[in-house]
């Protein structure tokens, strides 16, 4: 039920196979187990892609049902236990996820030995019912919806540049002079992120722009190093600030910060989930559950 649940929700066998570890034949023969079980076909297949039959679609919304109440099971005896035990799933951002997230996973696998964590650092959009992560962190204002949500603080932009850069090069007092200066633009090659949001409108047009990369340490690096003004997180550059390796610039343009939220499904979370969502907002000073 968890594999023909999985393909899905993913709409691939292949996708199936790579998350439970097992081939795409034997993926097939999963699902063929369930259908010559039922005596019914659940999954049209053709070469490009699957669908649900009538009876897939019934069966897969008795499947959800059947999973829950068994991972819900599981939960009551952690529970009656005390004892949290499986894999936490987290979707982050990159930049956050480096720099503030991970210190905190790693004090918390110390704290809970029985525990473990499942990490993915990604800037893309994800549909959260679509994805298979238990606690997703994302920046940026929230649309409407169903999922609950506990803001963790802000995510501030600044721009900088190197003293080295600033030397050669005529000052920055507004936006517009950011026209008549190398730039050093973030690039998103699958799609728009949530972070895009932060960049102000026609900054760091392509005709004046030095590097690009979809990485903000390459761009750092390039920054220190004196090749161009930019702009990126705070939490990446504030020791550099700190340190005058680079200068904070045009602060009164400072795009204006975006909340960083963190994210899960229902508010019957799991032990393990709870666990980790608590330990979490503990680490930032948010209050708990």
């Amino acid at each position: 039920m968890k594999v023909f649940a999985y393909v899905v929700e993913h709409g691939s066998f292949r996708n199936a196979a790579h998350h439970f570890d097992i081939s795409p034949t034997m993926v097939g023969k999963h699902v063929s187990f369930l259908e010559q079980s039922l005596g019914t076909q659940l999954i049209h297949r053709t070469t490009r892609k699957q669908s649900l039959t009538e009876a897939g679609k019934l069966y897969y919304q008795e499947c959800q049902r059947i999973i829950e109440d068994i991972i819900n099971a599981e939960n009551l005896i952690h529970t009656l236990i005390n004892r949290p035990t499986g894999t936490v799933k987290v979707n982050c951002p990159v930049t956050y996820g480096k720099k503030i997230l991970a210190p905190i996973v790693a004090d918390f696998l110390t704290e809970y030995p029985d525990l473990n964590v499942e990490l993915i650092l990604d800037n893309n959009l994800i549909d959260p019912y679509r994805s298979d992560s238990d606690v997703i962190i994302r920046i940026g204002d929230l649309v409407d919806s169903s999922l609950v949500a506990r803001k963790l603080g802000d995510y501030e932009m600044t721009y900088c540049a190197a003293p080295s850069y600033l030397a050669k090069h005529d000052q920055l007092v507004c936006l517009e002079d950011l026209d008549q200066h190398h730039c050093l633009g973030f690039q998103y090659h699958q799609g728009e992120s949530q972070q895009v949001v932060n960049m102000p409108s026609n900054t760091f047009g392509l005709t004046n722009t030095r590097l690009t990369s979809n990485n903000g340490d390459v761009l750092k690096f390039a920054a220190i190093n004196g090749a161009g003004v930019l702009l990126q997180p705070k939490i990446l550059v504030e020791e550099e600030i700190q340190s005058e390796t680079l200068v904070e610039l045009l602060q009164a343009y400072a795009p204006k910060p975006k909340p960083i939220h963190l994210l899960y499904r229902s508010k019957q979370l799991s032990l393990k989930n709870r666990t980790f969502v608590e330990f979490v907002l503990k680490q930032m000073n948010t209050p708990q559950l």
